[in-house]
């Protein structure tokens, strides 16, 4: 009974921890395709220059 319920955890932990990294994979996607945007639609300053990528 005992390896049974071990092997049982194992396969939830499992089960659990692929999940959250199939969530964090999406969220990184999300991300990036945001941050990519971000260079194609860039704001411009008031002289009518483009602003930097990065702002410090």
């Amino acid at each position: 009974m005992g390896p049974l319920l071990l092997v049982l955890l194992l396969a939830l932990i499992l089960f659990g921890a692929g999940f959250a990294l199939k969530i964090l994979w999406w969220v990184a996607v999300v991300v990036l395709v945001v941050w990519l945007l971000g260079f194609v639609v860039r704001s411009t300053h008031s002289g009518g220059g483009r602003s930097r990528w990065y702002r410090w």
